[in-house]
């Protein structure tokens, strides 16, 4: 009976819709976030003169500081994204693809 399921959800096409559409989302998030990352850790590595300048004239943050921050929060705010589409799109194929099973 699970079988006849499997094999079922796993011909659907809203199923491939799904996977489809879930793995390009989730590539694209991991890599705008890769590449946000280890580019900030190239400049550490080859130009830390960048990062080491300081906000403002006197101060004694510099400028990698804010920016690594902002990293933290993008990364926040992908995950935000991604749980967005997950539970609204995502979530309503599914919805479909179990109705269909019924």
């Amino acid at each position: 009976m699970q079988e006849d399921a499997y094999a079922r959800i796993l011909a659907n096409p809203r199923f491939l819709e799904l996977t489809s559409k879930r793995s390009r989302f989730a590539w694209l998030l991991s890599a705008i976030m890769l590449v946000v990352f280890y580019g900030y850790v190239l400049v550490v590595a080859f130009r830390p003169d960048l990062l080491a300048t300081k906000l403002y004239d006197g101060a004694t943050l510099s400028v990698g500081v804010p920016i690594g921050a902002a990293i933290i929060v993008l990364a926040w705010l992908l995950t935000t994204l991604y749980v967005a589409r997950a539970n609204t799109e995502f979530e309503r194929l599914n919805q479909q693809i179990i109705e269909e099973l019924k």
